[in-house]
């Protein structure tokens, strides 16, 4: 293969495709079958932006770190679920109501798939569709706890 600046042009790049995962059975079509989650990738600004709202600044006291920048894996798990879920949409208004939900996190963890492996399973899905598939298994034991 030559090396060329020709396979990274713009347009050159595929694109991620939405993925698909039944992560419950307690939501069934018609038919009665589980309805699959879908989700998407996120690009990296979005990314950055959840690890920013998710991370606690340092505390420094007379010039010193008493207490050190520390993100919240929890909330950073549940943040790109939400982001990455394309349907079920948790942050529709009219679901949050139903709910009486105003936070799409609580929304998915609390009502959507209050069960442990359930939301493991959609947050394995979510890490792995965003890159994430090396560290997913720390994410998540960390996201559980």
């Amino acid at each position: 293969m030559e090396r060329t600046m020709e396979f990274f042009m713009k347009g050159k790049r595929k694109e991620t495709a939405n993925g698909f995962v039944v992560v419950t059975e307690a939501f069934l079509d018609d038919k009665g079958k589980p309805i699959p989650f879908e989700i998407q990738a996120l690009d990296q600004e979005k990314i950055e932006e959840i690890q920013e709202e998710c991370t606690k600044p340092a505390i420094i006291k007379r010039g010193r770190v008493v207490v050190p920048e520390k993100m919240d894996t929890n909330r950073y798990v549940a943040r790109l679920c939400v982001e990455s879920l394309v349907f079920p949409n948790v942050k529709d208004t009219q679901l949050l109501k139903s709910y009486g939900r105003v936070d799409p996190v609580e929304l998915l963890k609390k009502d959507i798939l209050p069960i442990g492996g359930e939301y493991a399973e959609l947050a394995e899905a979510v890490m792995k569709i965003n890159g994430f598939d090396e560290d997913v298994s720390k994410l998540i034991e960390e996201a559980k706890n």
